[in-house]
């Protein structure tokens, strides 16, 4: 297994442990939600920054966009970061989808290595339904009042 695969599906871990937690009575499901939120924006942006990357790569006619697309998962994280959890986890998810999609994409301009989609797929369907387990329990959770 590659160290890319790895340290991907290592980068799960949060997300799976903390969306389970966040089915735990207040505080600490109210704690967990907040903790993936900010781990789940951290890692947005980590996945915007590929696209930075790949501008520098092939700086040329489509720099422009591929520099812009790098920013924007960074701007929505941060957003994100600072709206109520069924907000920001909502925003999250849509944002993580649309990311893999725009990958999807630029793939071809790009020249991604092979293996790069398929983990991307693998991690975002993943990610996707932490997210969604943690907006459901952030919506059907009571909140914690001291």
């Amino acid at each position: 297994m590659s160290v890319a695969r790895m340290l991907g599906y290592a980068g799960l871990i949060p997300f799976i442990v903390l969306s389970i937690s966040s089915w735990l009575a207040p505080p600490l499901g109210a704690e967990s939600t907040d903790l993936l939120v900010l781990y789940a924006a951290i890692i947005l942006s980590f996945m915007g920054a590929v696209h930075w990357g790949a501008a520098l790569v092939n700086d040329g006619q489509h720099s422009g966009a591929l520099y812009t697309a790098s920013v924007i998962p960074a701007l929505v994280a941060w957003l994100a970061v600072l709206t109520a959890p069924p907000i920001a986890l909502t925003l999250l998810l849509v944002s993580f989808i649309m990311l893999y999609r725009h990958d999807r994409r630029v793939n071809h301009q790009l020249g991604f290595a092979a293996w790069y989609l398929p983990l991307r797929k693998q991690l975002t369907v993943v990610v996707s339904i932490c997210l969604l387990i943690t907006l459901t329990a952030s919506l059907t959770m009571p909140v914690s009042t001291g």
